[in-house]
């Protein structure tokens, strides 16, 4: 008998406009919670925003108001340090008030620098350690499959944690146990916080890595996301083995002076002056896109 499988559905065009403004109101209140907090990583959640933006409001099954029902899809997050994109993202779709995202990075705060499932329900797993993610995704994804379960898992990862060696001690874990319900999504930005990742330990070819360890890989344009959705419903139709998503994203994506910079790793905007010429620029595209939706 074959895995239960739930298909995700296709885009229709005013469907694809609506997250792709809606990934970019993420972006804006991103930067603007980054610049109040004084503190963490703008380049990496801006580059996987719309990644996030479709997860939450298309591909994942899961319920706001029941963060931790039994049947919810599994999202863990490996590389912590962008969670502020996913604390955005929850906000935007009804975990939390939006005005608890003024709280970030303070003490007593629900939202944490690194994700904290003890403080916030509809978070999987704490994360900090790169490369933890993998094998936490792993177990969870095995206890599914063993239990028949329709629901899938789902793990972020960064490219940077890929030098990590126990990501690869659960990518033979996942392939040895040919776990389709699983599937890693690299954020393949090419920087890391030293530098660019290719200069520090090269990682290609990357594709043909994931290929000899057993997976079905997927490479994508991270920032179309209707190639995104796409790409998870060909996952969930996978049956052999796991599958990871490489999705090539744009670090500090949407403001030309972050973009594509490590310096922009871990910093955020220093004051109103840097904050307020990035939100005009995600504002102009903000406008385009809202006048392709009339």
């Amino acid at each position: 008998m074959p895995p239960i499988r739930r298909e995700v559905p296709s885009l229709t065009e005013k469907q694809l406009l609506t997250l792709e403004a809606k990934a970019n109101v993420i972006r804006e209140d991103l930067l603007t919670m980054l610049t109040k907090a004084g503190s963490g990583h703008s380049a990496g959640p801006l580059g996987m925003a719309d990644i996030f933006t479709a997860l939450y409001f298309h591909v994942l099954h899961h319920d706001p108001k029941r963060p931790n029902w039994a049947e919810r899809d599994r999202l863990f997050l490996s590389n912590g340090h962008i969670v502020p994109v996913r604390y955005v993202t929850m906000a935007h779709a009804g975990y939390f008030p939006k005005t608890e995202l003024a709280t970030l990075r303070q003490f007593g705060s629900r939202l944490q620098g690194h994700p904290e499932p003890r403080l916030l329900p509809g978070l999987e797993n704490t994360s900090g350690p790169l490369g933890d993610g993998s094998s936490q995704a792993c177990g969870t994804a095995y206890a599914g499959k063993m239990d028949g379960s329709a629901w899938h898992t789902f793990c972020i990862m960064s490219d940077g944690e890929l030098e990590a060696g126990i990501t690869w001690e659960a990518a033979l874990f996942a392939s040895r146990n040919q776990l389709h319900n699983l599937t890693w999504i690299i954020d393949r930005n090419n920087i890391q916080i030293d530098g660019y990742t290719e200069d520090i330990m090269p990682l290609e070819p990357l594709h043909d890595k994931f290929a000899a360890f057993g997976f079905n890989v997927i490479e994508i344009d991270g920032h179309n996301i209707r190639e995104f959705v796409d790409a998870c419903d060909r996952a969930k139709a996978t049956w052999e083995s796991p599958t990871v998503i490489i999705a090539h994203t744009i670090p500090g994506k949407g403001v030309h002076f972050m973009e594509a910079d490590p310096a922009w790793h871990g910093k955020t905007p220093k004051d109103k002056v840097e904050l307020n010429a990035a939100l005009r620029e995600l504002r102009t595209l903000g406008g385009k896109i809202a006048s392709e939706l009339d």
